[in-house]
């Protein structure tokens, strides 16, 4: 045979003491919750963020590659030019001066446009 332990039975009226213990504990909880001067410190985490928040973010981190890609792409082909015809960055610096001081090339436009 097994044993079995046997539980003493609990006073209803321990039971129900113990309930209005938690109970108050509870509802002083809830009020220092809703008090906006308590100074009870509730441990957060990082703030929830919305879905479209975090696929705007997405669109931008996205295009924020494409255009640091497009960049290196870009000087990769000018510093290929540049050896091509043997310019030097002072040389092609002072070509574009000299173009924009006597006029013969204008900053504000755009070529092919």
């Amino acid at each position: 045979m097994k044993y079995q332990k046997v539980q003493k039975p609990v006073d209803e009226r321990e039971k129900l003491r113990k309930f209005r213990e938690l109970d108050d504990a509870f509802a002083q909880a809830l009020r220092q919750l809703d008090d906006p001067n308590s100074d009870f410190d509730i441990p957060t985490g990082p703030p929830v963020r919305s879905l479209a928040a975090l696929e705007k973010e997405d669109v931008e981190t996205q295009h924020k590659e494409q255009q640091q890609e497009q960049e290196r792409i870009f000087k990769q082909r000018f510093e290929a030019l540049l050896s091509e015809y043997d310019v030097g960055h002072y040389d092609l610096a002072e070509l574009v001066e000299t173009l924009l001081g006597y006029g013969l090339w204008q900053q504000d436009i755009v070529p092919g446009s």
